[in-house]
């Protein structure tokens, strides 16, 4: 099956709300390669109801980047078996309960509801053990803003365009 915005358009015409929510898993699966889902969003909230587009977006995609998770648990694992984390277990403890304490909610939530690509962040939470559901709920909420704001973009610019025609 290939990635493209045609692709992504049928899953919407053909699966409604949820292949906007299976394309935006799929958008969200690839690590570290920018695939525009962005513009799957806008394209769904032009077609269907902006908000049910953006759950249904924001749920796929908080669950499809949750597949950097557990390869920065893997590198941890990795760590360990080369004793490199063992040197260095202070520091680990250290980032881990900074993490937890101070920023870690707040980080995870500015790079899901952003454009900026959370890849490392959700790679980085494997990494020091992050507690997977506090990941969830952060890259949730901000996920879900982010595809809201993209679904009623495409709704309104919709419109717009339509009155200059």
């Amino acid at each position: 099956m290939v990635l493209d915005a045609a692709t992504l358009i049928s899953l919407v015409h053909t699966f409604g709300y949820l292949g906007v929510f299976v394309g935006s898993i799929l958008t969200s699966l690839t690590l570290f390669i920018p695939v525009p889902g962005f513009i799957f969003v806008v394209t769904a909230g032009a077609l269907l109801n902006p908000f049910w587009v953006g759950i249904a977006a924001g749920v796929g995609a908080a669950i499809g980047e949750l597949v950097g998770y557990p390869i920065g648990r893997g590198i941890n694992y990795g760590l360990k078996k080369k004793k490199k984390i063992r040197q260095n277990k202070g520091m680990f403890k250290l980032i881990r309960e900074w993490f937890n304490k101070k920023r870690g909610p707040l980080i995870i939530f500015l790079f899901a509801v952003s454009p900026l690509p959370d890849d490392f962040v959700v790679i980085f939470c494997g990494l020091i053990k992050y507690d997977a559901k506090k990941l969830f709920l952060s890259l949730l909420a901000g996920k879900i803003l982010f595809s809201l704001a993209l679904a009623y973009a495409g709704y309104y610019g919709i419109e717009i365009a339509s009155g200059f025609l």
